[in-house]
């Protein structure tokens, strides 16, 4: 088990610094080609789009087998990346688009992917320590990996970065063959079923899984919506530099490295509900130190949030791990992380809005929101606490009839 762990979290190294190095670079090579901030901010839209395909690109992984499927995708990202070096000028502009949207296709697989192999590589009570290493992984690759994509960018230009990113993946794929599963799902529907449809049952019948995720999805909602109140907070409230900006990304990256390599240790003792719910408050907590009128202050809020926001990430991604029958784990893993990131398409838009009340009211609502989520799922959440890690078993004809919550 040990060295399955230790596999998991070199792919996520891998996965984040490759995905990282080209994050921040398309959006500038675009913005070279084309010379418009604009066009140039689709780029991040084409990578979150396809989350909302999620729940019927999951269903696939349970459909073929999942590590070849996982296999297959990460050579063709490798594959997709190459193709830019057909860009010599703003005619191939659209190439750069076409990876960003394959990136986002194969966020959504992969992590599912990732999501439903791990449960057949790992004990139960493994899984939330794991999932807390790989989430401080990939916050930390967060912190390395773009400032090493703009300087190669700069130093030699877009093809390099293609270069490197494509490498990653292909490196992940020789690791996902080095891993051991020592279980695989033998349950499968009963009939032939609707991504949609069966994750929604699954997520909706069961607190276990129901309340975290949807607590992750409004923590992470809000922290897309807080993002421009945070830049006028900086920049006009405070009267800072722009510069100011990698600070805060810098605190909160370190409040997330440290947040996941706790939170596993607090899943075990109080399951993924009331960690989800903390984690939560965490976050509505950091919004307010952000409204302080010092900068310290929010330099203090960043490392809270950072904290914050993994815990409810991680909650989430453990119940689904522990509570859903194998036979349907990639599509309600698709289905979960679509109710999770989705909401960030209009939570992010919502905050460019409301940032003209203010830096102050933006964050204000957003620890509002988050606080009354957490009070409301509060409902004795410790009584969970003992019933994370027994993995669900259900018959596949009573997957949709009666999604039994696990209790001790």
């Amino acid at each position: 088990m040990r060295r399955n762990a230790c596999l998991f979290v070199a792919i996520s190294l891998l996965s984040g610094f490759g995905s990282g190095t080209m994050a921040l670079v398309a959006g500038l090579w675009v913005l070279d080609l084309t010379g418009s901030t604009g066009v140039a901010a689709l780029t991040g839209l084409c990578v979150y789009a396809p989350v909302l395909a999620g729940p019927w690109l999951g269903a696939l992984l349970d459909r073929a087998p999942r590590r070849p499927l996982v296999l297959a995708v990460n050579l063709a990202l490798a594959a997709a990346l190459l193709t830019l070096f057909a860009v010599r000028g703003p005619g191939q502009t659209w190439l750069v688009f076409a990876v960003s949207c394959a990136y986002g296709v194969s966020y959504v697989l992969i992590d599912a992917g990732e999501t439903a192999l791990l449960p057949s590589a790992l004990s139960a009570a493994e899984l939330g320590t794991v999932n807390g290493w790989r989430s401080s992984a990939q916050e930390g690759m967060k912190l390395v990996a773009p400032l090493a994509g703009a300087g190669l960018y700069a130093w030699h230009g877009g093809h390099a970065v293609a270069v490197l990113s494509a490498a990653m993946p292909i490196l992940v794929a020789v690791l996902y063959l080095a891993v051991r599963l020592n279980r695989t799902p033998t349950e499968r529907p009963a009939r032939p079923d609707h991504g949609l449809r069966t994750g929604v049952a699954v997520l909706a019948g069961q607190r276990t899984i129901r309340v975290p995720v949807l607590l992750a999805g409004v923590s992470i909602a809000m922290s897309g919506f807080v993002t421009a109140a945070v830049y006028a907070i900086v920049v006009t409230d405070l009267r800072l530099p722009t510069t100011f900006l990698g600070v805060l990304a810098s605190a909160q990256g370190a409040g997330s490295i440290l947040g996941g390599l706790v939170v596993g240790r607090l899943l075990t003792r109080r399951g993924p509900v009331a960690v989800g719910v903390a984690g939560t408050l965490l976050f509505a907590a950091g919004c307010l130190a952000r409204c302080l009128p010092w900068w310290q202050g929010t330099i203090a809020g960043a490392v809270v949030a950072g904290v914050g926001l993994p815990w409810t990430l991680v909650a989430a991604v453990t119940a689904v791990q522990t509570h859903t029958p194998a036979a349907l784990l990639g599509r309600v893993a698709a289905t979960a992380n679509t109710a999770m990131f989705g909401p960030l398409v209009v939570a992010i838009p919502l905050g460019s809005a409301a940032v003209r009340l203010g830096g102050r009211p933006p964050l204000l609502a957003a620890a509002a929101l988050c606080a009354i989520a957490a009070t409301a799922f509060a409902r004795d959440p410790w009584r969970l606490s003992n019933t994370t890690h027994r993995p669900h078993r259900c018959s596949a004809a009573n997957d949709h009839s009666r999604q039994r919550s696990v209790s001790g």
